[in-house]
């Protein structure tokens, strides 16, 4: 595992990660983007279950962080964790900190809902809401959290537009979101959060039940939202990690393992449990 990370005064919003014993950067990248989130000292719990165990991370801005690693290891509740999704699970608890610029999003004073309008959730099956038109469902997440839209279907139209699903639906907005095609529908969820506009984007497994071709669409739209947005992918396509992510973090039993640049992880992995998995032996 990489040495811990060490979160500064709040007064210095920059958290690096310190340095190898041969003084080289455990992301390979002296000149790495800052970061944008920062999860410290993270553990979380499902009754007596300990989920995670202590992970140290940072989340890199304007950068896609992809988090593998086998079944059960963690890297959905981590995310969830990301933005204060796994406490609304029964019996589930979470302690350490995660750090948003330089403000830990699990002070007393945060309220969680503002946290999860920063930080938006795509989730592994597509999930628009089945009695509302496209329309409806992107200004669905507004909606629910009470907040009023001057210029609705200017919204929906930017939103639409980001996600690379206007040009397909424009013409049929007052349509059902469910009439979409999977990878369509998936799209209109990404589309959805970012009507929010958050700063962060965390995707779970966007694309385990699409068709290849579905796939590389969402595959093309993450590239292209890395430009606006801090992306964290889960997914246990290793191909995908290596296609769309700059950096990566194997999890295993709850652990971090190996986190780093993508090429380095991908290449010359420094724990054997990372290349096992990568290469196939386990997981």
């Amino acid at each position: 595992m990489e040495p811990a990370l060490k979160i500064p005064d709040k007064g210095s919003p920059k958290p690096e990660l310190k340095r190898r014993p041969d003084g080289s950067d455990p992301a390979d990248d002296p000149a790495a983007p800052q970061i944008k989130m920062f999860a410290k000292s993270l553990r979380a719990w499902f009754g007596p279950a300990e989920a995670l165990r202590g992970i140290t991370l940072p989340i890199r801005k304007n950068c896609v962080t992809a988090i593998i690693g086998p079944s059960g290891c963690g890297k959905s509740t981590f995310v969830r964790c990301l933005n204060r999704m796994h406490e609304v699970v029964p019996l589930a608890r979470v302690e350490g900190e995660v750090y948003l610029d330089a403000e830990n999003i699990y002070g007393p004073s945060i309220n969680p809902i503002a946290v999860r309008k920063r930080i938006g959730m795509v989730f592994q099956k597509a999930n628009p809401f089945p009695t509302m038109s496209i329309r409806q469902n992107v200004l669905a997440g507004l909606s629910l959290q009470g907040l009023r839209c001057r210029a609705p279907e200017e919204l929906v139209e930017n939103a639409l537009r980001k996600a690379a699903l206007w040009d397909e639906v424009k013409d049929i907005l007052d349509r059902s979101g469910v009439s979409l095609s999977g990878g369509q529908q998936q799209r209109l969820c990404i589309a959805r959060a970012l009507a929010l506009e958050p700063e962060v984007l965390l995707m779970d497994e966007p694309c385990s039940a699409l068709d290849p071709i579905a796939t590389a669409k969402i595959e093309d739209l993450i590239h292209e939202l890395r430009e606006s947005y801090t992306v964290v992918i889960v997914t246990h396509n290793m191909q995908q990690a290596a296609r769309v992510a700059d950096f990566t973090a194997f999890f295993y039993l709850g652990e971090l393992i190996e986190y780093g640049k993508t090429e380095t992880i991908f290449k010359t992995p420094q724990d054997p449990r990372t290349e096992a998995y990568i290469t196939g032996r386990f997981g």
